[in-house]
């Protein structure tokens, strides 16, 4: 069993800071990529930004230098710190991870949280 939990949403002002954080547990051998998606009301999910376990990043053009994405791969945790929110960035946010399972012969699989509802009011 691997579970994703996610935490750090809420609601904050125009302008304002959040950070997200998402801890991997359970039967975990290896973690390639993590990262980081949302979905509003009526939008399909899409990317924010993704890490690999080597360092490197990406981010979806609307929130560069804006969000951070950072991971701390001894405790299988994932950040993303959101500066200067908008209201547009109003979401729930999906951490992402693709990793491998003690004992598993499938190879890497793609595991998601459950979310968390982040608000900005304008």
């Amino acid at each position: 069993q691997v579970q994703l939990v996610e935490s750090g949403g809420g609601l904050v002002q125009a302008g304002g800071s959040l950070r997200l954080s998402c801890v991997a547990s359970g039967s975990i051998f290896s973690i390639n990529a993590m990262g980081w998606y949302r979905q509003a009301p009526g939008k399909q999910r899409e990317l924010v930004a993704t890490i690999t376990n080597g360092g490197g990043t990406n981010y979806a053009d609307s929130v560069k230098g804006r969000f951070t994405v950072s991971r701390d791969n001894a405790k299988n945790t994932v950040y993303l710190q959101m500066n200067s929110l908008k209201p547009e960035d109003s979401a729930v946010y999906y951490c992402n991870a693709l990793l491998s399972r003690r004992g598993s012969f499938i190879g890497y699989e793609t595991y998601w949280g459950q979310g968390t509802q982040v608000t900005v009011s304008s």
